[in-house]
């Protein structure tokens, strides 16, 4: 199960803008770049990777063919979307369920690039002027631009794009512009994005990936509606066919006005990009081996061990490899919710994880495809490991009244059991700390001072986490708790997660490669601890991490920026607020062999449905053989 930063934009789509890279000095801030100069891009730290007549990104063919039909079910989603069910084409606001991949309807002022760390080039923007106070961003628009009906993308659209995600959209989209004063069109292709100066200097990276709505069209319809109606766009899809929790089609335009743009060459080159919705794993595997689903990342270790030995498999039609993952902090992790007075202990949410037997469960389940989460910022230089250094200790020490005494040791790391399912010594040490918490026997069963019961439900919207949870409940019972999983559709789950209404469930979360003070406030910040729809959806509201958070803003380089959280991510373990799952070193998917591959695959994503293309005559070897 993968999950993008819950809901943002700028990891599925998006990119940047620049003029002179060589303006652009290496190892400085955001903060560093020349002001009153407009330039083509922009890079959070150090130089941008692309000159100003950059032909196209290195992980694109430009020679792609464009043609044929992508279909598959989404590996993960944003904002308000969800990969099982669909009842709203609105996917910029809280209500609803929308479809994933909605953004490829959108364009954007700039877009990211892939293969860095933290750039963005123009794609309406042609370029980007910061103030001499770099509190104003003035966006040179590009006039070719065009809504699908063929009208013209003005200022006065971006403009109205984001006075509107300001007041009425997702909150995560609220989050990210919190510090924006006013957006004001100076004339059809200039317009300005004026902040007020709490913001963090790298925010506008985040900022100017949100998506470009029509000022004319929700001038006749409110931002807030949760409807089936497509809302008029500018990006290089449109929505076509669809079935409301069955399928939906994006069909390519092929007038697109931006796709000779370097942002764009080489990508964009299906015609028809169709998801699929299933609520059941197992049936979209075997819609997948009849040739209904032609693309689909494998998450089940065992499926991917056991299960490919169908006939189109065997006889080479179906393709499976290996991708490596991407060089980007993330994470999977169970979930506790804090605001449960029951889960508001430390120490609680520590014994529960010692419940849960990774060991026992890579080895039976996953036949030991994975490695366990150790961090917050897994698989990146912002882990924290060993002792704190003298660096992290600098902004440690003045909170230490503060933090658990552990943050000052070795790095927090979950328990590591005997393997045998249900590890007797890590079950005593829950039960101390449930003791130490203040929970009594009462037969077989915790009850809290007030006798009342220890009773926790996980709430899913899979059955393919049922199995691997199932072992976790049986432990738990075994020290008092009662445990139980409650499966929900997908409309109810992710309904429930908006108003934080479970005690425990799963996620999964990628974030970008160099992460913004705002990014993350949104999953770890006070102010956003009791927001319906926040991201926060742990509740934990920490005026240490609040702190640490607030450092993150101004920092001057990226080592400043590991260190930070490298400090943050000691704290955030100390809290018990994850219980760490795991991860694996690649992609494993498996596809109909009709398709053409890039040769190279971007460091910082993992953009198939983009970047790949329809292969002719692999796809007539295939019909022929049929």
């Amino acid at each position: 199960m993968t999950v993008l930063d819950r809901r943002q934009f700028g990891k599925l789509s998006l990119s940047a803008f620049v003029l002179g890279a060589s303006s652009l000095r290496p190892g400085l801030s955001l903060a560093s770049n020349p002001t009153e100069t407009p330039v083509h891009g922009l890079s959070a730290f150090g130089e941008l990777g692309k000159p100003v007549d950059f032909a196209q990104f290195d992980y694109a063919n430009g020679d792609a063919p464009k043609g044929g039909k992508f279909v598959f079910t989404a590996p993960n989603w944003a904002f308000n979307q969800n990969p099982q069910t669909f009842d709203t084409l609105n996917t910029l606001v809280l209500k609803g369920n929308a479809p994933p991949r909605l953004e490829l309807i959108f364009d954007t002022l700039m877009v990211r690039a892939w293969d860095e760390p933290s750039a963005i080039y123009g794609l309406v923007a042609k370029d980007v002027t910061i103030s001499a106070d770099r509190n104003t961003y003035r966006f040179s628009l590009r006039p070719e631009a065009r809504f699908h009906d063929g009208s013209a993308l003005t200022a006065e659209d971006v403009a109205a794009s984001y006075t509107l995600l300001k007041e009425k959209g997702h909150p995560d989209i609220v989050v990210q512009l919190r510090h924006l004063s006013e957006a004001v069109a100076l004339s059809p292709t200039q317009v300005e994005l004026r902040f007020n100066g709490q913001q963090s200097d790298r925010a506008i990276l985040t900022a100017a990936l949100l998506p470009i709505v029509s000022k004319a069209y929700y001038e006749a319809n409110d931002l807030a509606d949760s409807t089936l109606e497509a809302p008029l766009a500018s990006g290089p899809y449109k929505v076509g066919n669809l079935r409301a929790g069955a399928f939906i089609e994006y069909n390519r335009d092929p007038n697109w006005w931006a796709r000779d743009l370097p942002v764009s060459r080489g990508q964009a080159n299906f015609d028809t990009i169709r998801l699929e919705f299933f609520q059941d794993g197992q049936a979209a595997f075997e819609a997948f081996k009849k040739g209904d689903i032609l693309f689909r990342q494998e998450f089940r270790a065992s499926r991917w061990a056991t299960e490919y030995n169908f006939p189109a498999f065997n006889d080479g039609r179906v393709k499976r490899q290996l991708f490596p993952s991407e060089k980007r902090p993330s994470t999977q992790a169970l979930i506790c919710n804090l605001r449960r007075p029951k889960l508001a202990d430390p120490r609680t949410r520590s014994a529960i994880s010692h419940c849960f037997d990774y060991e026992w469960t890579n080895r039976t389940l996953f036949f030991d495809a994975y490695a366990r989460n150790q961090s917050y910022f897994q698989g990146s230089d912002f882990m924290a490991q060993g002792v704190p250094s003298p660096e992290e200790l600098a902004l440690l020490e003045p909170l230490r009244d503060q933090l658990d005494p552990a943050v000052f040791g070795q790095a927090i790391v979950p328990p590591v059991s005997n393997g045998s399912g249900s590890d007797r010594a890590l079950l005593r040490v829950a039960n101390n700390l449930l003791r130490e918490a203040g929970w009594k026997r009462d037969g077989q069963q915790l009850v809290d001072d007030k006798g009342e019961p220890f009773v926790i439900e996980i709430l899913l919207r899979s059955p393919a986490f049922e199995r691997v949870l199932n072992p976790w409940v049986a432990n738990l019972r075994k020290v008092g708790v009662t445990a139980s999983i409650r499966l929900v559709d997908p409309a109810q789950y992710q309904r429930r997660l908006d108003e934080f209404d479970f005690d425990v469930t799963t996620r999964a979360l990628g974030y970008a490669p160099t992460p913004t003070q705002e990014s993350i406030e949104q999953i770890y910040g006070s102010r956003n601890a009791n927001k319906p729809g926040s991201q926060n959806l742990a509740g934990l509201a920490d005026p240490a991490v609040d702190a640490l958070i607030e450092k993150i803003g101004a920092v001057q380089s990226r080592d400043e920026l590991v260190i930070i959280l490298r400090a943050l991510d000691r704290v955030l373990r100390s809290t018990h607020s994850w219980i760490p799952n795991w991860h694996s070193a690649n992609h494993r998917a498996a596809f109909w062999d009709i398709y053409g591959i890039p040769e190279t695959k971007p460091d910082y994503w993992f953009p198939v449905e983009t970047t790949w293309w329809l292969d002719a005559d692999k796809a007539a070897a295939l019909e022929k053989g049929l």
